[in-house]
């Protein structure tokens, strides 16, 4: 007997023998026809970013294998209660808390982190490549705006909500003697001093960004000699000797046994689909959050506020 391969012979989930194969990417039509909905509904769910599309040249695709994810995601408390994926900002203690909850739970469900800073983890986030997003931007009394405002820049904002998990300190990461020989700010931008640069879309570099305007200074006098992707990339980087100052907040500069020169204070909260925030995982991370044993790692960093932790700070339909 011939065998036949299924790879492109998926049927419409109502599940009938003779169901025309579903091409890998749908049209409105097909994927109307896949779901057993009429066209007008489709569209209602493209306006409101819930159904996984792309628009090439006026029209509108859907990949078939990520409409059947979303499928099972949507589906009575969701297929894949057992993992969570978070992207966005780093930060030593939620990534200690993350690797915690990882190894306690072993193979009977994922939790991981990639920390690709604010904006690119809220792109994952919009395109359900990531559950959760980290995110800072900018001084801690202005993010009941910014946040906000960077999640709107996203058509599936509407479904999400923000959690906060902190306030840090923010500031520069300096390498041990620099900043107690009283150099100035200023000073450390001259072509003396040589600095860890961050990636466009990290909120590290959005703060030092205000800092520069702050100060009336230019970047471009910076002697840049490395650049990292992470708040501790930059750290080790410093630690290394490969620079002798970079953006980020004190947690990192102490985990890396650096100086730190404080700049202010942010807010860093949890971009995630309404969904995940009731998901057990989730709710197991911000217990374990909340716990002595996290509270000690902060106390031994320094620079954490966890007095807002858990607190549920805006909601797409605000």
């Amino acid at each position: 007997m011939k065998a036949t391969s299924d790879s492109n012979a998926t049927s419409a989930p109502g599940g009938e023998a003779d169901s025309l194969p579903q091409p890998r990417f749908m049209t409105v039509k097909q994927v109307a026809a896949y779901l057993q909905v009429n066209e007008k509904k489709i569209y209602s769910l493209v306006s409101e970013g819930k159904i996984p599309a792309s628009k090439l040249t006026g029209k509108w695709l859907f990949p078939r294998d990520l409409v059947d994810q979303w499928l099972l995601e949507s589906s009575h408390g969701g297929l894949l209660t057992d993992r969570i994926v978070v992207a966005g900002s780093d930060d030593p203690l939620l990534f200690r808390a993350i690797t915690q909850i990882a190894n306690s739970l072993q193979s009977r469900a994922l939790i991981s982190y990639s920390p690709t800073g604010s904006q690119l983890g809220l792109s994952l986030l919009a395109q359900r490549r990531a559950d959760v997003c980290a995110i800072h931007w900018g001084p801690a009394d202005e993010s009941h705006r910014r946040h906000p405002a960077l999640l709107r820049q996203f058509a599936q904002a509407a479904d999400w909500v923000l959690v906060r998990l902190y306030r840090r300190e923010q500031g520069l990461i300096v390498s041990p003697g620099l900043w107690t020989a009283q150099i100035s700010v200023e000073e450390l931008f001259g072509h003396q001093v040589r600095w860890v640069d961050r990636q466009e879309g990290a909120g590290s570099h959005r703060f030092l960004q205000e800092l520069i305007s702050r100060h009336d200074l230019d970047p471009a006098d910076r002697r840049i000699t490395g650049h990292a992707s992470t708040e501790r990339e930059a750290a080790s980087l410093i630690a290394m000797g490969q620079a002798e100052v970079g953006p980020g907040i004190r947690a990192a500069a102490a985990e890396f046994g650096l100086d730190f020169l404080p700049i202010g204070w942010e807010a860093f909260d949890l971009a995630l689909h309404r969904a995940i925030f009731f998901r057990k995982l989730f709710q197991e991370l911000l217990d374990y959050l909340r716990s002595n044993d996290c509270r000690r790692q902060a106390n031994m960093f320094s620079g954490y506020d966890l007095t807002e932790l858990g607190t549920l700070v805006w909601s797409g339909n605000d």
